[in-house]
């Protein structure tokens, strides 16, 4: 009976779990991670003006991992060894007859004063941060904002910066007191949300002209202090700095002989599996995959990565080459507390669908839908 190992416990490491389980019911599942439980991280954005609370996107997965007859292993993974077979955690080994590594990322915190910003994604105690500090302020200046991994192309997220810029704004215009604030939005940058397509640049600028948001685009970021930031386009007052980091490979990698990637992920083939190494494949954010330079990282591609991994390394396991490739696709709805824009990207299409009430309603559905299989 072959044992499959998972790192992680995010959307790649569960629906590769979904996969493994659905195509085989003999197959031995064991998943390391820190906690039992899953949170659902595009729901933060509802965090701060009230529509979420942090309850609300923890999922515990005890329940889960009963139903999907899966040994959790509550530890971090440390090292690799023994060509892949032996996972190394801080609580020993962990061996296996193939291995999936869907631990995620980690944000790059290099630049000086890093600490006076707070990163959204980083989970529901920075989201409950923004929210308190907003409930906190009587006014002043708050400045958004993103960066990238410069090797690493793919390895940055944008998308729920807007949505924190737009949902911020809608929040204070719902307070009545929008006009006591300043929003900035900033990022090195010269088109934000170029990754989404040209009509959706042109769709964000107009967006936040009406708003009016400003912008402070194509400047190098120098760092930060507690009330402004850095740039080699000169300074932004803030009294708030959201700010999310370019990604990079987890430390842990670091203890492992894996291919690397420029930007520090692990290196993988168009079957999610990693160059080199005999039934170990990567799926999500730890990954860098071919593709356009579009492919986003989100969770959407992390679930069909995924897919393709359980798929491609039940068939090395069972004697078979793996053949399944993931399909690059991006797909979003653009949030802003009550209405959304519908965004959708392929290698042969690119559509852009207007804010309407339609789209939040949708994106609010498909967390229910997503989250389902889980409570």
């Amino acid at each position: 009976m072959n044992q499959v190992t998972i790192v992680g416990s995010g959307f790649a490491a569960l629906t590769a779990v979904r996969s493994l389980r659905a195509a085989s019911a003999e197959t031995r599942i064991t998943l390391v991670s820190p906690k039992a439980e899953f949170v659902f991280y595009p729901g933060l954005i509802w965090v701060p003006c009230g529509l979420r609370r942090g309850e609300d996107l923890r999922v515990p997965l005890e329940g889960f991992f009963r139903r999907m007859k899966v040994t959790h292993v509550q530890a971090e993974a440390k090292g690799l060894h023994d060509g892949g077979r032996r996972l190394e955690t801080s609580e020993g080994e962990v061996p296996n007859d193939g291995l999936i590594i869907a631990s995620g990322g980690r944000f790059i915190k290099k630049l000086p004063g890093i600490e006076h910003a707070i990163t959204p994604c980083e989970g529901i105690a920075a989201a409950e941060r923004i929210r308190d500090r907003l409930r906190e302020m009587s006014g002043g200046a708050l400045a958004i904002g993103f960066a990238g991994n410069p090797k690493e192309p793919s390895a940055i997220r944008g998308g729920p910066m807007f949505e924190f810029l737009f949902g911020t704004d809608n929040q204070l215009r719902k307070e009545k007191r929008r006009d006591r604030f300043t929003l900035t939005l900033f990022t090195p940058a010269d088109k934000p949300g170029n990754r989404l397509g040209p009509k959706a640049v042109q769709g964000l600028m107009e967006e936040m002209r009406k708003r009016d948001i400003r912008t402070h685009l194509g400047h190098k970021l120098k760092g930060f202090t507690a009330s402004k930031v850095l740039t080699e386009g000169g300074e932004i007052d803030a009294d708030l700095i959201l700010f999310m980091p370019g990604m990079t490979g987890n430390q842990w990698f670091d203890n492992t002989e894996l291919p690397r990637s420029p930007g520090g992920l692990i290196q993988a083939d168009r079957h999610c599996r990693v160059p080199g190494f005999e039934r170990v494949y990567v799926a999500g954010d730890s990954g860098s995959f071919p593709g356009p330079e579009w492919m986003p990282k989100q969770a959407h591609m992390a679930d069909l990565q995924a897919k393709a991994a359980a798929q491609n390394l039940l068939s090395e396991l069972a004697g078979r080459p793996p053949e399944r490739t993931f399909r690059v696709e991006l797909v979003c709805i653009v949030d802003n507390n009550d209405s959304g824009m519908l965004v959708a990207r392929t290698e042969k299409l690119n559509l852009i669908l207007p804010s309407t009430r339609l789209f939040h309603w949708m994106k609010r559905g498909f967390e229910w839908w997503y989250l389902r299989p889980y409570r």
